[in-house]
Parts: C-alpha cells; structure tokens; sequence
C-alpha cells in the first residue's frame, strides 16, 4: 500500500526536542577485537493493512546470549513507533528516557512517527546474557488513526558491541541520525535515498559485513524495493535467505532467523564479496516504489589492523624574557588495531610555522603511550601570544607517513603566552615637611597606580633592591610611611610573572615653622612654653631673640636651648618676666628664608 512522504526531526539531548531532520553519520568507532549483535522485538501482533491488527502489545521480550568469552562493550537502545513518542518505557522493570528523540511528520495526512535512542551499556554489562523485556511502552491511543493508511507500528531494538579475545582486528562504525523512504502517488515513482559511509579503512575483507536497524517495513510491500551497497566503484544488491533482493525491509531479523518481526527490520549482511582492502569510503542506497521505511542505523564491521597515533601537550614552562618552552607530551595509540612504528614523526608550529620535527623513540602497541619533554626555541617572528600546536604523523609539511585508521585526530593545540618583564612608567620624587632631622611622612599609595602599563600588573614596594627582588618584606604603610632619615630610596617591583624594578626618591625640605604666640608659664602643661611648630630639628642654626615692648632684649634661644618659659637672662641668672606683650625676631639662617620671622607674643602667668 502506498505511503506518505515524511520529513523527519533528530537531536541529540538531555531532554526530547524536535528537530528537523538529520543524515545519517558516523556517531562513533570502536576498534579492537569487536564484532556486534542485535536483539529487540515488535509490539505489533500482526502484520499491518488497514484493518487490522486493531490493537498493539505494550511488552515484548528478546533474549541476549553472548558466548562465555563475549565481554560487552556497548549498547544501544532504539525504540520507535507511531505518534509523537513515548519518552518513558521500562526495559526490565527499569525506567529508561530518549537521549535523542527523532520526529517524522507525514506531509500527506500530517502523521508523526518517531524513533527514540538511549544508551544504556552499563545496564546491559551489569544485566549480562538472559531475557529484555520492554514494557510500559503503550502506543494504542494512535491505533484508530493510523490504521487509516496502515502505519500504526511499535517496536525496540538493542544492538550491542561486545569483545572476544578470539576475534580479528575489527573496526566497528556506528553511523546514526533518521532517514526515510516515502514514495509518492501513482504507484511506481520511486523514491531513492543513499547514505555515506566514510572513516572506513579495510586491511581484509575476511568477516566484512554490514547491519541496519529501521522501521516499518512491509513484508507484502515490495514495489521496486532494493538495497544495495556500493565501494570502490562497483554495486551490489544486498540480499540474504530472509531478506530477498527485491524486498530487503520485510520483518525480518536475521540474528534469530525470525520472519514475525512486523514492521521493523535487524537485518545483517555479508559484503566481504563487495568489498576489497584499502576502502576507505562505500555508500548504501535504499530505493522504494511503494513501501515506507525509515533507516536508524547502520553498522559496519571489517577487518581493520592500523594503528591510530593522537598527541597530547602539557605543562609548559615558559621562563622570563625567554623565547624557549619546555613542554610536555603523550604520543597515544588507544583506539588501534595495529601498533605505531617508531621514527613516526612528530612536528610542531608555532601558530602556522613549523618549529622542529622529532621521532617517537620506541614501538607503541594498541592502547599503549610514549612521553617526552621538548624544548622548543621560538623565532622572533613569533608574537608573545601565539598556538603551538603539536602533529604526530607530520613530516614537518603537513602529510605523514602512517596510513592510520583515522587521519583527523593527529593534532592538539594550546595557546602559549611569552612573558617578558613588563613596562612601566618612571616615577618622580616625593617630598614632604621635614619633621627633624630629615625625618618625613610620606603617602605614596597612588604610585601603584602611575607606576603600571597594565592593569593585570602587581606592584609591591621595598625598602632595598635585594628585597624586591626577591619580592620579600614589602612595606605596607605606603599611605603612611615614616622615613627616619631622607633622602630615602624606595623599590618598587612590577609583576606580571616576570618583574621589573624601579625606584623613586622620599625627600624632605624645611617648610615655614608655625608660631604659637600665647605663654602661660604655670605648670598646667598648656603653653607653658613658647613653642615654635616646625622648628626644632629642622632650622638646626636657627637663632631666637625675645624683646619687651620698650625694646630691651630679654632672652636667646637655639637648637641647643629649651623653650623660652617667661625667664629674663641676666648673665648670672634668671628673673621672671611681667604678664604682658613681648616681640620676637626668628633668624632661621637657612638660604630658603633669608628674611627673619618677627612677630608679637602674649605672656599671661
């Protein structure tokens, strides 16, 4: 019976989405002693028309029997059906949701169908051999409408990847994504499809032989129906016992010789006649005039013994103002079938020139690794911040000289920073009041700033060279910072991985001296001096002279004198002087102030 057209949605999630449809490609590769297996079941009771069956089963079983040597591998759960989907079915008692839900909506009657993957290997390796069960898996609701053009369906599928000491050298590809066969009105228009099979490499063609999980053939539908395989320029019509060459999707399960498998297909073929060594790349076609089919997923399995080089790079050092790396590096040969020769070479670039070419030293068996360190000299040309990138089977031009299983996975980059000692700006000297002696205080905290030509620049500041060196004893009182003696250098190291040391000036200079002009000599510790701010320590010559208001010179004071305290000198000693007003005259005999300080003081007893 004829069927309608679909365009189909595919994504791979946590959550089902639909999405437009998606080719068929390689999802992954496995290479070792492997072969693969299918198991699953149909939920429908009997083969489809539009009348019957009026009804689908909500469970189904298939038994898994690996051999006692079989070791699984992977495992892969396909179920699919009509309607949009049922994203929560239990597979031995256990609920499973899709990793990728794919939705197929028919154009003619808007019908949707989907197919739903989830990977479940550990559940299968913990399970083992014995009976899977499907259940909760319940598509009856669509029943009513789908039996309209004879499409109500559902069914699973388990295809599992298993290891066996006593196999070959396989690689397996597992090419996924959701395609399908429409045909459309009159009959006989046929509707063609073609999948690529790339990333193929055949050493053999002994055990080559090819799988296909799809969905909702028809066993009594075969108008111009056809699957065929071709590689290396010749085509074959695939066929077997239970799949004619004229009916390939029939309900059929070749794995158990079963023919009762309506309306999904785990059909596998030999194609070690249509195949030779050295393929790298073959291509399935589907033709349909009359049937629907929609294709999940092909496998292949062929005799492959190459090996499979992948290099990894790591702890670099990079010393300052250095234009050498130190680096190092893993040659791995993981997923192989074959060992990698020694001498395999080994090139690296620096962004896109190449740098050096080395040799692997040693064989590097299936699943096996080499480390090694290199120094690499970078030229000059290089700017500070560049990719080196390392390519095992590179001869230092691009190609290699290693047929490996896959070509693409040779080359690993990391981005690599020079570091040079950074730039900085010059500071200027800092001066402040001299407090005695040269004695300031100084706040220099805005210099961390105006010292930087970077902001990601750490700057510590020291009181000697030796210690911003060794970037240790930094000060940290810059707002605030007392130097007993000026002028005073101070060392500031600028870090941005390498350093950079600077140095700035603290110097002092005699700022004006403040007169406090009222005296009152009686003990209560409150100008009982007169006291001059400033000056002490500061105007070390300076020469004080104190006169009463009819001029007579009553009292000399310097550095090396106290405080006058309302005292007349008299040469033998000292008589108070009367409350009243008094004159000065302040000599600071420094060349900055040339002039004397004169002025009037109040003295209240």
């Amino acid at each position: 019976m004829l069927k309608k057209i679909l365009s189909f949605f595919f994504l791979l999630q946590l959550f089902p989405v639909l999405l437009k449809a998606q080719d068929i490609s390689l999802y992954t590769q496995i290479n070792g002693r492997y072969d693969f297996t299918f198991i699953g079941n149909t939920l429908n009771p009997s083969e489809n028309t539009n009348f019957s069956p009026t009804f689908l089963f909500t469970s189904s079983s298939a038994t898994l029997n690996l051999s006692p040597d079989d070791r699984i591998e992977r495992a892969y759960l396909y179920w699919a059906g009509s309607g949009p989907g049922d994203t929560n079915i239990k597979l031995n008692g256990v609920d499973f949701t899709p990793d990728i839900l794919s939705n197929v909506v028919g154009t003619a009657n808007n019908f949707t169908y989907f197919s739903a993957f989830k990977d479940i290997t550990t559940f299968v390796q913990s399970t083992g051999n014995g009976v899977y069960t499907i259940s909760d898996f319940d598509l009856n609701s669509y029943v009513s409408t789908y039996i309209s053009n004879a499409t109500h369906f559902a069914g699973w599928a388990i295809l599992v990847v298993y290891e066996n000491p006593n196999l070959t050298l396989n690689q397996l590809n597992i090419y996924q994504g959701l395609e399908a066969l429409s045909p459309n009105r009159p009959l006989g228009i046929i509707d063609y499809m073609t999948i690529q099979l790339d990333n193929l490499y055949l050493i053999s063609n002994t055990g080559a032989k090819i799988g296909f999980i799809a969905w909702e053939g028809d066993r009594f539908i075969q108008e111009s129906e056809r699957l065929s395989f071709s590689a290396n320029g010749t085509t074959n019509i695939l066929s077997n016992p239970l799949n004619p060459s004229n009916n390939a999707f029939n309900g059929t399960n070749t794995e158990t010789n079963s023919s009762n498998l309506y309306n999904m297909d785990l059909d596998v073929y030999s194609i070690e006649n249509y195949i030779v060594p050295g393929t790298t790349s073959a291509t399935v076609s589907l033709q349909s005039g009359q049937d629907y089919v929609m294709l999940n997923t092909v496998v292949t399995k062929l005799n492959s013994q190459l090996p499979d080089a992948t290099i990894v790079l790591e702890n670099p050092i990079i010393n300052c103002n250095s234009r050498e790396i130190t680096i190092d590096y893993i040659v791995s040969n993981f997923n192989s079938t074959e060992v990698l020769n020694a001498g395999t070479p080994i090139t690296f670039y620096a962004d896109a020139q190449a740098i050096t070419t080395i040799f692997t030293q040693n064989i590097i068996p299936i699943g096996g690794s080499e480390n090694g360190t290199i120094t690499l000299t970078i030229p000059n040309t290089i700017p500070l911040n560049f990719n080196l990138t390392a390519n095992v089977d590179d001869s230092g031009n691009g190609t290699g000289i290693q047929p490996e299983l896959i070509e693409t996975n040779n080359s690993f980059q990391i981005a690599i920073e020079l570091i040079v000692s950074p730039t900085f700006n010059n500071l200027e000297p800092l001066t402040t009041c001299n407090l005695g002696l040269t004695r300031g205080i100084f706040d220099f905290s805005n210099y961390s700033e105006i010292v930087k030509t970077d902001p990601s620049h750490i700057v510590t500041f020291h009181e000697s060279y030796n210690n911003a060196v060794q970037n240790s004893n930094p000060i940290t009182t810059i707002s605030n910072y007392e130097a007993i003696t000026t002028p005073k250098e101070i060392f500031v190291r600028i870090d941005n991985g390498c350093f950079s040391i600077t140095s700035f000036l603290l110097l002092t200079e005699n700022c004006p001296p403040t007169v406090y002009n009222a005296v009152s000599p009686n003990n209560d510790f409150s100008n009982d001096t007169f006291f001059i701010d400033g000056l002490r320590d500061v105007f070390v010559n300076f020469e004080l002279l104190i006169y009463n208001r009819w001029g007579k010179h009553l009292w000399t004071g310097n550095n090396n004198k106290p405080d006058w305290n309302g005292y007349v000198e008299d040469g033998v000693g000292t008589t108070l002087a009367p409350d009243g007003t008094y004159y000065y005259i302040l000599y600071l005999n420094d060349p900055n102030y040339p002039e004397p300080l004169t002025g009037y003081l109040y003295l209240n007893r």
